[in-house]
């Protein structure tokens, strides 16, 4: 906490004042570090979908960005993999993860989604689970390979994300309703 605060510029008592608790403050670390991948670029990739014409290559250029996010960012990975590690220690770091919700964890995932069901570019009657299942086709693949240690090469990722975006866009496009 001394170190924190000594970087932020501010007193230690601010910092317990702002977040509560060191596990508190634990949480909001972590949880803004694995939204880090949706953000910059990517987030922009995601907001640029509704003024797509093809939306599929629209799709693909999101997931490219967001999976290259996932894959190349090792700070990413190694918080992912100490909240999946220590969980059971700190109970609250997963409280507060599961506690967002996967609306909560990445809203411009959910954002862009909506837009385009209210564009009528979709249909999605379920928006929590087409977010887990869009994470699922596109990211997912990369985390848990590489939590293992194994890497996916350029051309499999490729693969997969065209896939992936083929799959989700089949089975949520507006003619599949």
């Amino acid at each position: 906490m001394d170190a924190i605060a000594t970087e932020a510029g501010v007193s230690k008592v601010t910092v317990y004042n702002h977040f509560g608790s060191k596990e508190a403050l634990f949480s909001a670390v972590i949880a803004d570090a694995l939204d880090e991948p949706l953000t910059g670029e990517s987030s922009a990739a995601l907001e640029g979908l509704a003024e797509a014409e093809d939306l599929r290559a629209a799709f693909i250029d999101a997931a490219r960005s967001w999976v290259h996010s996932v894959r190349t960012d090792d700070q990413v990975a190694a918080l992912r993999h100490l909240v999946a590690t220590e969980g059971h220690r700190f109970p609250e770091l997963s409280r507060a993860w599961n506690d967002r919700g996967p609306e909560g964890h990445h809203p411009a995932v959910a954002n862009a989604l909506h837009t385009l069901v209210e564009q009528g570019r979709l249909t999605i009657p379920d928006l929590e689970a087409a977010i887990i299942q869009f994470y699922s086709l596109l990211v997912f693949p990369h985390m848990v390979f590489s939590t293992y240690g194994t890497h996916i090469d350029d051309d499999l990722t490729e693969r997969l994300i065209a896939s992936g975006v083929d799959m989700f866009l089949g089975h949520y496009g507006p003619d599949t309703a």
